[in-house]
């Protein structure tokens, strides 16, 4: 039996013959999100052939870009566990021109659950080397009540690790958990991330993150400002998780236009900022990101507080300033030309108009011969009222008396 395989297999590489495929091809879950795909070799091969395979990857009948050339028998690929996968596998021998490579042997996996219903949207940071946070928005096929659990495993865990910080806000779901390497190295592994519903209408999300993708450092601390001759020095606090110079800093400050503001990279936790204006304030903030030697995230902290050094006088007071000088000068000078106009009449007293003392004395006298006039007429009447009075007595009490001496007789 030995025999005729090793005859077929000397006839074969004579007569330059299709390789026979790998057989027995079939998968296995390693761990969430990861498979194991295995396969056993092509029978009757010459042993002149080195024998190598090559597998691919197919997802939803779209070729990826993930072939690879092994002489193992067996491939570890992430689950894309969303969509249809399909595995290919065929036998090739290497630096032999005379034998062509066999045929593709597949077998698929297919996505679980109702289309529509996986989590959509996952995203991933690792702040600051310590911890990390994911959020995702629920499948537009969901029910409301499906309640995600998001779980996670790399290649130093045993088993996988089920994130309890969850929470929801605003229709979107997030989850936090620890997250950080025993020692810091310039390769870290694949973190897998499964989403997943409990009932198995709910289409699980499988995803793979590289890390060193996913860094955000946190929020500089404790900036402090000094100034100096001429020179403000700005300083902050550096992250005691980062290795040694693999973050650098970007300082941006004004002097009270933020259109003007100026940007500056550093790469230590200080610096000075020379020829600045003594009367002038400055604001400053500063924040953090990886180096790219260290990490391939493209992340920046957020922005630290501002801090400002200097003073400079507020717009309200220069628009005070220039409505009240002008006040005061004027009224100033209304007042300087009254009190000159009173000293002159002090110091040089006007003149008596000769004429205006002839005309005032006339017009006295006239005042004085009108007045005697008035006065003569008025007596006059006052005369002639007064006699006839009298006369007008004296005709009353002649009768009477005419009467008496009448009666006396």
């Amino acid at each position: 039996m030995a025999g005729a395989a090793l005859l077929l297999a000397l006839c074969w590489a004579a007569e330059g013959k299709v390789l026979p495929p790998p057989s027995n091809l079939d998968y296995s879950f390693i761990q969430i999100c990861t498979l194991n795909w295995t396969w056993s070799p092509p029978e009757n091969v010459s042993r002149s052939c080195d024998l190598e395979y090559s597998s691919d990857i197919v997802i939803d009948e779209v070729p990826q870009d993930k072939r690879e050339w092994s002489k193992s028998r067996f491939r570890v690929t992430d689950t894309f566990s969303n969509e249809e996968m399909r595995f290919r596998v065929r036998s090739e021998c290497k630096y032999d021109n005379a034998s062509e490579p066999s045929r593709w042997v597949e077998t698929s996996l297919r996505p679980k659950g109702i289309p529509g219903t996986a989590a959509v949207d996952l995203s991933c940071i690792w702040h600051n080397l310590e911890y990390m946070a994911c959020t995702w928005r629920p499948g537009e096929k969901a029910s409301s009540d499906t309640n995600y659990t998001l779980f996670y495993w790399f290649n130093g865990l045993k088993n996988h690790k089920k994130c309890n910080n969850s929470s929801m806000h605003q229709g979107v779901f997030g989850c936090a958990f620890n997250f950080s390497f025993p020692e810091v190295t310039s390769t870290y592994p694949a973190i897998r991330i499964l989403v997943k519903d409990d009932s198995e209408e709910i289409r699980p999300l499988c995803a793979s993150k590289n890390p060193t993708t996913l860094v955000k450092p946190a929020t500089p601390r404790q900036v402090t400002l000094s100034k100096s001759n001429d020179e403000i020095h700005v300083g902050w606090s550096e992250s005691d998780t980062f290795p040694e110079n693999c973050l650098f800093y970007e300082v941006v400050y004004h002097n009270g236009d933020k259109d003007t503001a100026q940007k500056i990279k550093v790469e230590s936790n200080y610096t000075s900022i020379p020829s600045i204006d003594p009367n002038s304030k400055y604001v400053f903030k500063v924040r953090a990101k990886p180096k790219p030697e260290c990490y391939s995230s493209k992340l920046y902290s957020d922005w630290s507080e501002e801090k400002s050094i200097g003073e400079k006088m507020d717009s309200t007071f220069y628009f005070v300033l220039i409505i009240t000088i002008p006040l005061i000068v004027a009224i100033s000078t209304i007042i300087l030309l009254v009190y000159l106009k009173r000293l002159k009449i002090l110091i040089l007293p006007p003149v008596p108009d000769p004429r205006e003392i002839v005309k005032r004395m006339f017009g006295e006298q006239n005042e004085d011969s009108q007045s005697c006039a008035k006065d003569d007429s008025v007596s006059a009447y006052d005369r002639s009222v007064k006699e006839e009075e009298i006369h007008s007595l004296v005709i009353t009490e002649t009768p009477e008396c005419a009467n008496a001496e009448k009666q006396n007789c």
